[in-house]
């Protein structure tokens, strides 16, 4: 209400009066011109004002609906993240537990079932969510279709921001994506084992009846068949019996394991490291039973049967010997790779023993000229520089033998150091200790080299070997005749192919199973492990599980300080240095110490 509509300040309406004239009128006409003007002044602000609100509710709008949008992507990214994580664990798990007890596949299966039919279901109401977002949206679409063409541009500017936001947005989460994924390389482990750990938690708490009756149902499928099994093998029940004792040991001790990792779930990742730990010892204490087991089982089996063993032991002797007796020195080294599956499908024969194994390998012929040429200088001895080696050599056995390790990466911070000499060198001073065998492992898989170091023309694949493609005997060589007296009881599994993912070949489980049975086959004392220069790759990290300490070889006039430091950081302190060499040292004496 304006002033002059006020009570107050109003004229009362006088009588029209004719005789008057049309001055009379002037008054009251100018009232009704200033009483318009002020209306419509009234209607422009109330216009105004609408306008404003109108564009603050659609400002909020859009700000709710690119929250919902962020949300939901979110909610999507998190999704596939955890179904990634769910498939990795669940795929490793299985083929573990496939590897252990076949009793458990069944369950295995339906616990698979159940995490698709989670993620089908995760995957409906996602969809859900978007169609009811997108319908929301298309409401309001249509009620606002009166206002577009007054705010055309608002909100073009507003979109302009919204863009300008979101790709703000998305860079950000590229650069936390890029972060994360930096971090996953120094923690994958742990983060996974803390992923599952959550996982199962949540599953277990939502569907533990489920859970139970599940485990019931396979534990009595299980007994059920163990029981066929049970009246089927009625000539091995004494070994059966001592089998499935050990294997219900192992079942009790990963059932407690299991329990004891729900438990510490909610604990600090320390201890739900320390469980880890456990379960991963239970795992090969597990292992180590079926294991036993069986070989108790052979054992049994070749008593019954005592003399056709011996016959045919007898005749796999003879046969090597004529195969390696017939085969000529000169003949140029020819690899048959074993195809896939080979080896399930032979027949069932004696098991060769550790030395037949050994015979079977492939054999190459040395260039002791090349090995010169090469700087091997522990194969001729003219260098007085190899009685370093023979003195790392006697340490390097002595440490492993107080630690009971056997497992040694050999490794540099940069390139040109002689990582590879280093191993080479120390290869063949092992190879003189008769009671020790030894494997050197070329894991350079993005720079093989050390097939060039000792002449070798067909080096096979690495990585074939890791995914269980063929057998270690297969791929491994041994030394053929030579004058410098290298001696048998060394191996060496080269490589002449690289891999385009080699860090994520080194950490996948093929590799760590592929590697136990390389040492369960041939039983070395000794492994060195040439790896790719640390701080280039990530390789020596996600390698880290399968060795237990490092040499780290640094070269003079090269290597820095501040390099060494960052390779001791990146190791951890969990990983033991066993030891720093220092090669191309320039000042040093060597021949006074010659006798």
């Amino acid at each position: 209400m304006t002033m002059i509509e006020r009570r107050k300040f109003r004229r009362k309406r006088r009588p029209y009066d004719e005789s008057a004239g049309p001055t009379t009128a002037a008054p009251d006409s100018e009232s009704s011109a200033i009483r318009a003007e002020a209306e419509r002044t009234e209607a422009a602000a109330e216009a105004k004002r609408k306008a404003e609100e109108l564009a603050a509710r659609e400002k909020a709008q859009r700000e709710a609906e690119a929250e919902a949008r962020r949300r939901a992507e979110a909610r999507r990214i998190e999704a596939e993240r955890a179904e990634a994580t769910a498939a990795a664990e669940a795929k490793r798990r299985a083929e573990e537990r496939a590897a252990r007890e076949t009793a458990q596949r069944e369950a295995e299966a339906e616990a698979r079932r159940r995490a698709e039919a989670r993620r089908i279901e995760a995957e409906r109401v996602k969809a859900a969510a978007e169609a009811e977002a997108k319908r929301r949206a298309e409401e309001r679409a249509a009620r606002e279709t009166a206002q577009r063409e007054a705010e055309a541009e608002a909100r073009r500017r507003a979109e302009a921001q919204r863009i300008e936001a979101e790709r703000a947005e998305a860079t950000a989460a590229a650069e936390a994506k890029r972060r994360a994924e930096e971090r996953a390389a120094r923690e994958t482990a742990q983060r996974e084992a803390e992923a599952e750990a959550r996982r199962r938690a949540e599953a277990q708490r939502i569907e533990a009846e489920r859970a139970e009756r599940a485990e019931a149902a396979a534990a009595a499928e299980a007994k059920r068949k163990a029981e066929e099994r049970a009246a089927r093998e009625k000539a091995q029940r004494e070994a059966e019996a001592k089998a499935q004792a050990q294997r219900a040991a192992a079942r009790v001790q990963i059932e407690a394991d299991r329990q004891a990792a729900r438990a510490q779930a909610e604990l600090v990742a320390d201890q739900q490291r320390q469980a880890q730990a456990k379960a991963r010892h239970a795992a090969e204490l597990a292992s180590e039973a079926e294991a036993q087991a069986r070989r108790e089982a052979e054992k049994h089996a070749q008593q019954q049967t005592s003399d056709q063993v011996r016959r045919l032991e007898a005749e796999h002797k003879a046969a090597a010997e004529r195969s390696l007796e017939a085969k000529p020195k000169s003949k140029p080294h020819t690899r048959r790779p074993l195809p896939l599956g080979a080896r399930q499908a032979a027949p069932v024969t004696a098991a060769p023993s550790l030395d037949d194994i050994w015979a079977s390998m492939d054999e190459f012929q040395v260039n002791e000229r090349l090995l010169d040429r090469n700087r091997i200088i522990t194969a001729s001895r003219h260098d007085p520089a190899h009685a370093s080696f023979d003195v790392l050599r006697t340490r390097l056995l002595q440490a492993l033998a107080d630690n009971g390790w056997r497992r040694v990466a050999i490794t540099s911070p940069t390139k040109d150091c002689g990582k590879t000499f280093t191993a080479a060198n120390l290869a063949i001073s092992l190879s003189r200790q008769e009671n020790c065998r030894t494997l050197l492992v070329d894991m350079d898989l993005r720079n093989p080299s050390l097939h060039k170091v000792f002449g070798v023309k067909d080096p096979g694949v690495m990585g074939d070997l890791l995914r269980g493609d063929i057998t270690p005997e297969r791929h491994f060589q041994r030394l053929g005749a030579n004058s410098f007296h290298g001696g048998r009881t060394i191996a060496f599994g080269f490589n002449g192919a690289t891999e385009s993912y080699a860090s994520e070949l080194l950490q996948d489980p093929r590799t760590a199973a592929a590697l136990r049975e390389t040492e369960a086959r041939l039983r070395p004392d000794v492994v060195l492990f040439d790896l790719p220069p640390a701080l280039y790759f990530d390789d020596v990290i996600a390698f880290r599980a399968q060795y237990d300490g490092v040499l780290l070889v640094v070269g003079g006039g090269l290597t820095t300080k501040a390099e060494i430091k960052e390779v001791e950081r990146r190791l951890g302190d969990s990983t033991p240095l066993l030891g720093v060499i220092l090669n191309k040292a320039e000042g040093t004496t060597v021949r006074k110490y010659k006798y």
